[in-house]
């Protein structure tokens, strides 16, 4: 049996809610083009973002602890496999575009610089007077124009959903401006989901992170308040198993206990306010998709642990100052003298401010490539 892209959008029809987003709906891309016969506008998104040399970039952009810290770390790719994994269980529990929100997913940290949220913070400290840097906005620059691959457009032209679900995005660490995206609504039910599944997933494994580092211990975690009688009846079954072992139970039953919740919170917001239709999600006027109050006291918690015990210990601290210096070394070295920047950098000095295409260059390259600029320019002994 063959299955079109006709076939695709018929089960959509039929098996989703009525609030989901239907890639039939589309509101279509920037750049026309003609549909593909075999996949939805959203599963071509997909593989768009999954192809791009900003998705492979991730590998070595820093989560927390910069790469060379140690393999088994988060970065910023398995950080972003993960949130599309929860992402995609939320949705299709839902029963919302799956396709879309693991779309946005993937997607959602394209822009983000070396060196995790102290790249952002610098960046943005060099870039107050020339427009600032939100990396919502650099993920939008990258899809919209960073990434040439295709010899009709600029950028990967994706849909205007998964664009919306991009600039949108919303953390407690992000401030983004969806100017172009209907400012006065709300996102699609699937642009929630990713957004909050991008809490879950980093509140969940900095806790693996931080344990791993030997930051806390066990019992620390054990004592926290989102540890429920669930979580801690993981941990009395995993009491005879080594150390390893009985952190990933502690994780796993921490990640399904705010998965659970979640689901349940928010089918429960959307039999409340009747919501039944893509329209009905948007003018709401506040995003249906939350946590519990309950959890979202036991997170407000969680992110104090973390705060304290992980995002402010002395060896992150010393990471996250030594990060600041080596960009503000490299901005300032490349705005003193352009002409050290690598030619294709150059070219782009014809269509933007001399800052933004500085800033484009260190907003893309990965922690490894930032170290190794850094040393070119500065070592005299290293060969340039």
């Amino acid at each position: 049996m063959l299955v079109t892209r006709e076939d695709l959008q018929e089960i959509e029809n039929r098996t989703l809610s009525l609030y989901a987003v239907k890639s039939a709906q589309s509101r279509g891309r920037k750049y026309p083009e003609p549909e593909d016969p075999f996949r939805t506008c959203f599963q071509r998104d997909r593989d768009r973002v999954v192809h791009s040399k900003a998705f492979r970039r991730l590998e070595y952009k820093t989560q927390v602890f910069v790469f060379h810290e140690g393999d088994h770390y988060r970065t910023r790719l398995t950080h972003t496999m993960e949130v599309a994994g929860v992402s995609q269980t939320i949705a299709r529990n839902l029963g919302v575009n799956q396709d879309l929100a693991i779309t946005i997913a993937l997607a959602h940290d394209l822009g983000h610089p070396p060196f995790g949220h102290s790249g952002e913070r610098a960046l943005n400290r060099l870039m107050q007077e020339h427009g600032g840097f939100d990396h919502n906005k650099q993920s939008l620059r990258v899809i919209e124009q960073i990434e040439w691959r295709y010899p009709d457009f600029p950028g990967l032209n994706l849909a205007w959903e998964t664009r919306e679900g991009i600039v949108k995005h919303n953390t407690p660490y992000d401030t983004p401006d969806p100017a172009e995206f209907e400012p006065g609504k709300c996102a699609s039910i699937e642009a929630q989901i990713a957004n909050l599944a991008d809490e879950i997933t980093y509140n969940t494994h900095d806790i693996d992170d931080c344990v791993t580092a030997g930051f806390i211990t066990l019992d620390d975690i054990r004592k926290l308040e989102i540890c429920d009688d669930a979580t801690r009846n993981a941990t009395r079954k995993a009491k005879h198993l080594d150390e390893t072992r009985q952190k990933y139970q502690i994780v796993r039953a921490l990640l399904n206990l705010q998965i659970t919740d979640v689901v349940h919170t928010t089918h429960q917001n959307l039999e409340t306010h009747r919501i039944s239709s893509v329209e009905d999600v948007r003018n709401i006027g506040f995003n249906l998709v939350n946590y519990s109050e309950d959890m979202i006291r036991k997170n407000t918690g969680l992110r104090e642990f973390l705060r304290t015990k992980f995002y402010e210990h002395y060896r992150v601290m010393r990471m996250s100052r030594k990060a600041t210096r080596f960009l503000e070394d490299l901005f300032e070295e490349f705005r003193k003298d352009p002409r050290q920047l690598p030619p294709a950098v150059q070219r782009d000095l014809h269509n933007m401010p001399l800052e933004r295409a500085i800033c484009d260059y260190i907003a893309g390259m990965t922690d490894r490539y930032a170290l190794d600029e850094h040393k070119r320019l500065f070592d005299p002994y290293e060969r340039v």
